[in-house]
């Protein structure tokens, strides 16, 4: 797979690639544990394949919640993500929504 990417790793490109956008969204779409996700997160931002920010604290605050961390996947995330895709063997079609984990 695209540069060693693990299926876990996959899921999580995945799903912000089909419009997830923080951590506890990426979790309810890949259905892997923050133990997973967020190290992930990590490596894909240190590869070049995410971008994030913070959101406003202010907009949190009124929400009364914690200020979230937004991911956007970048050019050479879809790259990695079609490769990997590819790789696998995934018709483009099935590429869209993320496959849940079971286990």
């Amino acid at each position: 797979m695209a540069k060693g990417m693990g299926m876990a790793a996959l899921k999580v490109l995945q799903a912000i690639a089909a419009g997830s956008e923080y951590g506890f969204d990426i979790i309810d779409a890949t259905g892997l544990a923050s133990g997973t996700v967020y190290p992930a997160l990590s490596r894909h931002e240190r590869d070049g394949y995410l971008r994030s920010c913070w959101e406003d604290a202010e907009r949190a605050q009124r929400d009364h919640r914690p200020a979230r961390r937004y991911y956007r996947i970048t050019a050479e995330g879809r790259r990695a993500l079609d490769d990997a895709f590819a790789e696998l063997g995934i018709e483009p079609a099935r590429r869209v929504k993320p496959v849940r984990v079971r286990g």
